[in-house]
């Protein structure tokens, strides 16, 4: 007899969709249920205990080769300190995304003959499993749990990480925790899982594999420490190049400042460009809407989408609390940390307590954000609309903002974290006195050296930086390289790690 048939939350890949995949409202999201959404009894029972444990003996084998004991040695930097006041802006922390390589305009590279693992795996509980009632599934999403990932401990005690994998998504503050990362490690030569041929993203929109990843096929590169460019996760493939102590982390942000942010910075997509505005958008969004269409998953359940799940899915669908149940339970499966935008600062707390780093190695500028000019400001039942639209995205951001307060309190403390964020900006006024002249972002058309000029997108309007005059070397490098925009940090990444490659 043969096995029953694996399904999974993660929907399958970009090209298997069939170009006439559309919403038309409450009959498509809801016709053949069993078939877009398998039940849990036979997705538990199509897993195989042996399966899983030939799969991870495959992982330990392919990252033989990359991996060995890294020596930790502090960054450069000088540690400046002042106390001054500094203000969290919630809704103001949008970043850009790398320069986009669109679906159905690039060569994939070709995998070699590697054995697939599959799509990622996660285990639910019995409970979940019985029961399917919209009370107990939103129980699920709205109970905080403290991650068991996560431990206490103090800076004395734990050692810095340095295997680490940032999913980065879009219109999150995302690029100013890329450079974070860049700068970490590039002060201490760690290495990055660089796209390959100087592409900017890991081939976004398509689901990540392990051959994306410049060094890989070639051998080139004995250990990969950071991996934090645009992609579409997929677990088993990220494991394929991450050694297995790697730490997994992301951030989101509120699913309706978010869709305001998509729709000023992907005005140009299909979808978007036939509307005047984004409630024009949301009012015929069933009926416009076409999934498979390139670049059209920027409109719907982004968030979703980019942790690799199905996205296609609205309020009106009579499993959405099911089907949200598992994608956050998958989420919690394959990620340590999730970090929240609107509150930045203390993410960046806590990303430091998780990492075991110090607060010279999170401080950072706003990056890629866009002027108060290409803002706009949104009515109450516009953002209820996108909370419909964007039913899937609005619940799993529910439940990580609920986790992440509990984390907080549970391995750090209210009053400690208070400390540490004001330390953290009385740094970054620090740095930005002596680094950034005016003190702040300007506009694109202000800027006096137009190497640093961010990518410009849609309707967007996205600010940098002017550098002080600065004589010493050293200050002078470490400000250039917080203000340096994403594109032009990972081109000069790529040069240094693979100097004799050219374009």
């Amino acid at each position: 007899m043969l096995p029953p048939q694996r399904r999974w939350i993660r929907e399958q890949p970009v090209s298997s969709v069939t170009s006439h995949d559309k919403l038309k409202g409450l009959q498509h999201l809801t016709v053949n249920k069993q078939n877009l959404f398998t039940s849990l009894q036979n997705f538990l029972e199509g897993l195989n205990s042996g399966s899983l444990l030939a799969e991870k003996q495959d992982l330990k084998s392919l990252q033989k080769n990359r991996t060995s004991k890294l020596h930790h040695r502090k960054s450069p930097d000088d540690i400046l300190s002042s106390q001054v006041d500094g203000n969290i802006h919630p809704y103001t922390g949008p970043q850009m995304e790398a320069r986009t390589v669109f679906h159905g305009e690039l060569l994939l590279p070709e995998p070699e003959n590697r054995p697939s693992l599959g799509p990622s795996r996660f285990f639910v509980s019995q409970s979940t499993r019985t029961s399917s009632s919209a009370e107990t599934n939103q129980r699920l999403i709205n109970t905080p749990t403290p991650s068991s990932h996560l431990q206490a401990g103090t800076e004395t005690t734990c050692q810095p990480k340095s295997h680490i994998v940032f999913l980065k998504t879009h219109k999150t503050a995302s690029s100013t925790i890329l450079n974070i990362l860049y700068r970490y490690g590039e002060s201490r030569n760690l290495t990055f899982a660089l796209p390959v041929k100087k592409h900017m993203q890991l081939f976004y929109p398509n689901f990540f594999a392990e051959h994306f990843v410049e060094g890989v096929q070639s051998q080139r590169v004995r250990e990969f420490h950071i991996m934090c460019n645009h992609m579409r996760f997929r677990k088993s493939e990220v494991a394929k190049v991450m050694p297995e102590d790697t730490f997994y982390f992301s951030i989101l942000r509120h699913p309706v400042a978010m869709m305001e942010s998509l729709y000023t910075y992907y005005k140009s997509i299909a979808v978007f460009r036939k509307t005047f505005n984004l409630d024009n958008f949301l009012d015929n969004s069933l009926t416009n809407y076409m999934s498979a269409v390139s670049r059209n998953h920027y409109a719907h359940n982004t968030l979703a989408f980019d942790f690799g799940l199905n996205n296609n899915i609205t309020s009106y669908a009579d499993d959405l609390e099911e089907r949200a149940s598992m994608a956050i339970a998958a989420i919690k499966q394959d990620f340590h940390l999730i970090l929240i935008s609107e509150y930045f600062d203390e993410s960046l707390i806590l990303l430091k307590h998780a990492l075991c780093w110090s607060l010279e190695d999170v401080v950072s500028f706003k990056l890629n954000s866009r002027s108060d000019r290409s803002r706009q400001p949104l009515l109450q039942s516009t953002a209820e609309k996108i909370k419909r639209w964007n039913a899937l995205d609005w619940r799993i951001y529910l439940h990580f903002n609920n986790t992440f307060w509990y984390t907080v309190k549970s391995l750090i403390g209210e009053e400690q974290l208070k400390r540490e964020v004001n330390t953290l900006r009385a740094l970054r006024a620090k740095l930005a006195n002596v680094c950034l002249k005016g003190g702040g972002a300007v506009d694109p058309s202000q800027l006096k050296d137009h190497k640093l000029k961010p990518y410009q997108s849609g309707k967007a309007i996205i600010q940098g930086y002017n550098l002080n005059p600065l004589t010493d070397i050293q200050t002078k490098h470490k400000c250039m390289r917080l203000i340096t925009p994403e594109l032009q940090y990972t081109k000069l990444l790529y040069n240094k790690q693979f100097p004799d490659l050219h374009d």
